[in-house]
């Protein structure tokens, strides 16, 4: 595989825009849950990372100041490049104002504000689309037919997403608690976030990709493998990939979604890979669940880690509550950080793993 790098390009949520807002709001450690009243499909109250500011049509304005900021960041040439290819991870797009073509819009608009050459490629995976779409811009890399690849991660809060969920009866009555003894479930989010993989390295801070992988267990429609078995084969031949052993890594961004099965499954194939007492944390209890965006946005925090040499702490967590006990990060801590895995699992028994590195 050829030297990849991974750079920033930019994320919105609750916290605002762009890298600066969100550093400093996980350093001190604010999340952007609050209770929605009237939210369910009873009139009951959930807990969700809203974006207050989003407009009616909110995946299409979300994606409107994601591109726009993006705008300001990179140069018009590398957007329209033909050398230059487009990723979407979403699991829903526009579902709500589209339901035939969720996401045409995207293409749209993707055209008129960033002019991309060609149309972008949809990687809607559940909820480890972010992950896999990351993985997927390296294989196109790897091809030698673009010089870089932008992936972004989009998602928005929908009575879709929010109702099918609530079928299901993962969602929390309070905020959610990754790992937690106490933890009850989901809280929602939404998000996007925008990184570029490149084949040059560049002036800008950035990280080294070093591999990553997917897998399926087959084990349930909505429930994990209660081995974590997909996980674990998803993490292991990232590790070869990336040809490194467990030991050299310095921190863990789990999926932390705060069900019971999820992190329990986590747990488990945590162990079975030896990485109990890496630290880890779950990034959604400052988020929400975000998703399709989840992989990119929790790639982007892991890189501010990596640059800032900081790891934050994994909020709304006090007792361990999973079968293996695991090394979750329970305070901020300035530490150096060389080697970061980010690990995402979905519906439908899909996993994903990516291994990022410092550049000295």
């Amino acid at each position: 595989m050829n030297n990849l790098f991974l750079k920033y390009g930019t994320i919105v949520t609750s916290f605002g825009v762009g890298n600066e807002d969100h550093f400093e709001a996980l350093k001190s450690n604010r999340s952007c849950i609050r209770k929605c009243m009237n939210s369910g499909f009873n009139g009951e109250d959930f807990f969700m990372a809203k974006i207050e500011t989003l407009q009616e049509n909110r995946y299409d304005h979300l994606l409107n100041v994601a591109c726009l900021d993006l705008i300001k960041k990179v140069s018009s040439g590398l957007l329209s490049s033909p050398r230059t290819l487009f990723i979407v991870s979403s699991t829903k797009g526009n579902i709500d104002a589209d339901p035939r073509s969720a996401f045409g819009s995207t293409k749209n608009i993707l055209r008129e504000l960033l002019g991309i050459f060609h149309p972008p490629v949809i990687v809607s995976n559940a909820c480890a689309s972010g992950v896999i779409a990351i993985n997927l811009a390296a294989d196109y890399l790897n091809s030698g037919k673009y010089d870089d690849v932008i992936v972004m991660g989009i998602d928005s809060l929908s009575d879709f997403v929010l109702f099918g969920f609530q079928s299901l009866f993962a969602l929390s009555d309070e905020a959610t608690r990754p790992f937690d003894s106490k933890r009850k479930g989901i809280s929602l989010g939404e998000a996007c976030g925008v990184v570029i993989l490149s084949s040059q390295k560049g002036e800008e801070f950035s990280v080294q990709y070093c591999g990553g992988a997917s897998s399926n267990d087959a084990n349930h429609i909505s429930g994990p493998s209660r081995t974590g078995e997909g996980l674990v084969r998803a993490v292991q031949k990232t590790m070869m990939r990336a040809g490194i052993n467990s030991d050299d890594i310095d921190y863990i961004s789990a999926h932390g979604t705060g069900t019971i099965y999820n992190d329990d499954m986590e747990s488990i194939a945590f162990s079975r890979l030896g990485l109990t007492k890496k630290p880890v944390n779950s990034l959604k209890s400052y988020f929400g669940h975000t998703l399709g965006a989840a992989g990119v946005i929790e790639i982007i925090i892991s890189m501010l880690c990596i640059e800032k040499n900081m790891l934050f702490k994994s909020l709304g967590f006090s007792e361990s509550g999973t079968s293996e006990k695991i090394n979750v990060i329970s305070k901020n801590e300035e530490k150096e950080i060389n080697l970061v895995l980010k690990t995402a699992s979905g519906f439908g028994g899909t996993n994903a793993a990516l291994v990022l590195k410092k550049i000295r």
